[in-house]
């Protein structure tokens, strides 16, 4: 992917289920858009809040822990520069179990509000958590439901184990290395959740490290044929 193919979209709706989903997701790709002008949206439908990481050492706990996921989303989104941050207010590790007609409607509105020429979620099956799969497949439920002519084309994030069997490579690369300032400002802003062990560790990584784990997003374009069938 060069920076030819990114500048042909404008206006972009990011959706994904928990802050620090951006981040490390798509946090370089994003602020490449926003430095060449795209407006972008960000509706996050939940607050993580059932989330087991705490900090290290632990600083928050279940009680505390909604606000501050909220405040270190915002953090996040400005680091980014996301200028527009919907948080939709579902509940964390319910999304499969939500009345899907809602969600769908939900992003629905939202797609016939922001007419994006571009969506960013996650690939439906293939992004490890629950939370993940069931917001891209209503993601894509709801593109579906819009005439033809009118959908985005839809960018998926999918890391699960033997996915590429049965989706293929990725078609979308995207080198963020000079905007790893940003998305290491994005990942750090959630400072409950990055040095997780499963995340980015407690330990500090050097500037080779960080290229190599941060310096590539890579997407799947979900395919046509599929949106309409």
């Amino acid at each position: 992917m060069n920076d030819t193919q990114i500048t042909e979209h404008k206006r972009i709706l990011v959706v994904f289920p928990h802050p620090d989903d951006e981040a490390f997701a798509a946090a370089g790709t994003l602020a490449k858009y926003i430095e060449l002008g795209a407006e972008v949206t960000y509706a996050c439908l939940t607050l993580g809040e059932m989330g087991r990481n705490m900090g290290i050492p632990p600083f928050a706990n279940r009680v505390t822990l909604p606000e501050i996921r909220r405040e270190e989303l915002r953090a996040s989104c400005r680091a980014i520069g996301i200028q527009d941050l919907r948080m939709l207010g579902f509940h964390d590790k319910m999304i499969e179990f939500d009345d899907p007609r809602l969600l769908e409607d939900t992003l629905l509105s939202l797609l016939r509000e922001l007419a994006p020429s571009l969506v960013i979620t996650f690939y439906p099956g293939y992004s490890v958590h629950p939370d993940h799969d069931a917001t891209g497949a209503a993601v894509i439920r709801a593109v579906r439901r819009l005439p033809a002519a009118d959908r985005p084309v839809v960018y998926c994030s999918a890391f699960s184990i033997g996915h590429e069997e049965h989706i293929g490579l990725s078609d979308i690369h995207v080198d963020v290395t000079a905007f790893l300032d940003k998305k290491m400002a994005a990942i750090r802003a959630h400072r409950s959740q990055f040095q997780a062990a499963e995340l980015v560790g407690s330990q500090e990584l050097t500037e080779q490290e960080i290229r190599l784990r941060y310096g590539q997003e890579i997407f799947w374009t979900y395919p046509q044929n599929a949106l309409d069938a």
